[in-house]
């Protein structure tokens, strides 16, 4: 789910259509238990993850929960108002308990890990571009 929820909107529909997975406007494939609707939860935070819990602020999730043909019951949270994306992460939420598993995998969640996998190096390297080495010399009367 995190992997769906973190993923660019428009990478994850682009990677649904190229995939033999079932369309999410597909007629009886799927029933709503909850048609996505957006809300805003509350963040919280510790300072130094140790202190006492604050309200840091709101954000804003889109959250949906369907059910296959099949019996299996997908849910998402997803960031933002997308609910086109919280359909398709509650749909791949489904189909990974079925058969269709490993072609979800490998079609959707795979791609989505790799490319989450290449922006957090790039972004560790633009950090690490920036590091400064502090170095301290000893001086003759100090030792």
């Amino acid at each position: 789910m995190s992997t769906l929820a973190r993923a660019p909107a428009e990478r994850l529909a682009a990677l649904w259509e190229a995939s033999a997975l079932p369309s999410p406007e597909e007629p009886g494939g799927y029933e709503w238990l909850r048609r996505p609707e957006s809300g805003a939860v509350m963040l919280r935070g510790r300072a130094g993850a140790v202190g006492a819990p604050f309200n840091l602020g709101e954000m804003t999730v889109t959250r949906g929960a369907l059910r296959l043909a099949s019996g299996e019951v997908g849910h998402a949270w997803v960031q933002g108002r997308d609910k086109r994306k919280a359909t398709l992460a509650a749909l791949a939420d489904a189909l990974m308990q079925t058969g269709a598993a490993r072609e979800v995998e490998t079609a959707i969640l795979s791609p989505l890990r790799e490319e989450a996998g290449a922006r957090a190096e790039a972004r560790a390297a633009r950090a690490a571009a920036t590091k400064v080495e502090f170095f301290t010399m000893v001086r003759g009367e100090d030792g």
